[in-house]
């Protein structure tokens, strides 16, 4: 059986040193915002080349707590594709926001910047692009826009960890962006996890008080917050995990390779664009018999993922919210979307496996 992911496998390289990292946080007693949190903050803001990194619960509170630190007027609007997962709708919704929807590029699954300008009213005042399946969105254009609306982006790049445009990485480009450490991400940690990184300092400061009940000093609470923080153990493991994040990208692309150079042409696949670097943390073909595919598959023993199968305006939580929207291109690509093996725990016989069962539909 050719499992679509197995965390197993994946983190079976970093055992020794992930026991090694849970003697030592235990042994220290301190278990939230201490050194280790301190240390993958820095770290991954050296990574990403920006000044800030702030470790937050998960992907959806980094989105959350990133627009809560904007305080934009209750009702206002934000851009963000049609076809994103609804996590990216909800960190909207959750702060009393309205999501405008924007259909994306059928080529590459992200948000079509030539329908951004149009969409634009009085009330807007962000734009959320997202980086879907760990290829980056136009962002040199996007920004051009936003300064233009003087308008705050918001990345949301939860499966781009790594990703880059002209060698800029995502994250880098907008006011903020929020990432997901979710375990089958690109950097997974063991359990939920997240992080908001930023160039700003206002931004900053107010996203480190917002994760911890509003307050800065012990015991005094400036803002309402969250109780949204890193914890010392994942932490420590991200940092683990980091050191490795090149080659676990350098994996995922080899097995994309694999992908692309045999497959046969009845599979839409990927589309790869000069200036981008993208890291595959999901490897997303498209067919018009995606169901029957996928049964085929599971019938030779080979397992998929669908990412997803309804868009965010489909989903009953969106009933009186975004449910009106007409979104034919994200239709089309929720019907038809299927998730190939390429996780860092497959090897190049499962991926070729992957390729011939895939062949012979």
């Amino acid at each position: 059986m050719i499992q679509y992911e197995n965390l197993q496998k994946t983190n079976a390289n970093f055992y020794d040193a992930y026991k090694n990292a849970f003697e030592q946080v235990l042994k220290s007693g301190w278990f939230i915002l201490g050194n280790e949190v301190n240390n993958f903050e820095t770290a991954f803001a050296a990574y990403n080349n920006v000044k800030h990194c702030i470790g937050v619960a998960n992907g959806l509170d980094a989105l959350t707590l990133a627009l809560h630190a904007c305080n934009f007027e209750k009702g206002s609007q934000v851009i963000v594709p049609s076809n994103t997962y609804i996590a990216t709708i909800l960190s909207i919704v959750q702060n009393g926001l309205q999501p405008v929807l924007i259909e994306p590029l059928l080529s590459t699954y992200n948000i079509d910047v030539s329908l951004i300008e149009a969409a634009i009213t009085p009330k807007t005042k962000a734009i959320m692009p997202v980086h879907l399946y760990g290829k980056m969105c136009q962002m040199d254009t996007i920004m051009e826009i936003a300064n233009k609306y003087q308008l705050v982006v918001i990345e949301d790049a939860a499966q781009a960890h790594g990703a880059s445009l002209k060698g800029i990485k995502a994250g880098a480009f907008g006011h903020m962006a929020g990432f997901s450490f979710y375990p089958t991400k690109n950097l997974g940690a063991l359990a939920d996890a997240g992080a908001v990184t930023t160039n700003s300092n206002v931004y900053n400061a107010a996203l480190r008080r917002l994760r911890n009940y509003g307050s800065e000093v012990k015991y005094f609470n400036e803002v309402v917050g969250y109780n949204s923080r890193l914890d010392e153990m994942q932490a420590a493991f991200l940092q683990i995990k980091l050191k490795a994040l090149d080659s676990i990208n350098q994996h995922k692309k080899n097995l994309a390779k694999l992908y692309f150079e045999n497959l046969k042409s009845d599979f839409i696949l990927p589309v790869i664009e000069p200036d981008y670097d993208d890291v595959f943390h999901i490897f997303s073909i498209r067919h018009q018999q995606r169901d029957k595919l996928r049964s085929f598959l599971t019938q030779k023993n080979i397992s998929t993922e669908i990412h997803y199968p309804l868009p965010p305006n489909k989903q009953k939580a969106m009933n009186g919210i975004v449910d009106h929207c007409n979104t034919p291109v994200a239709d089309l690509i929720h019907a038809t979307t299927l998730s190939l093996p390429i996780s860092y725990g497959h090897t190049q016989d499962d991926v070729l496996k992957v390729i011939e069962t895939l062949n012979s539909f």
